[in-house]
């Protein structure tokens, strides 16, 4: 019976920290400001690359 309700209290732990981890990526727009930082990475990366016809 302990050993039940410990998982449970886990399992509870555990979607309320996963539950709180979302509303902080959704509260700041975390998502956005990394999908931001990933493009203009991207784009760094491909203005270093030579064009095709380029030597």
């Amino acid at each position: 019976m302990k050993t039940d309700l410990k998982i449970v209290r886990t399992i509870v732990k555990i979607l309320f920290a996963v539950a709180a981890a979302l509303f902080v990526v959704y509260f700041w727009n975390l998502d956005q400001k990394l999908m931001d930082w990933a493009y203009a990475q991207e784009c760094r990366f491909r203005d270093r690359r030579r064009a095709d016809g380029e030597l």
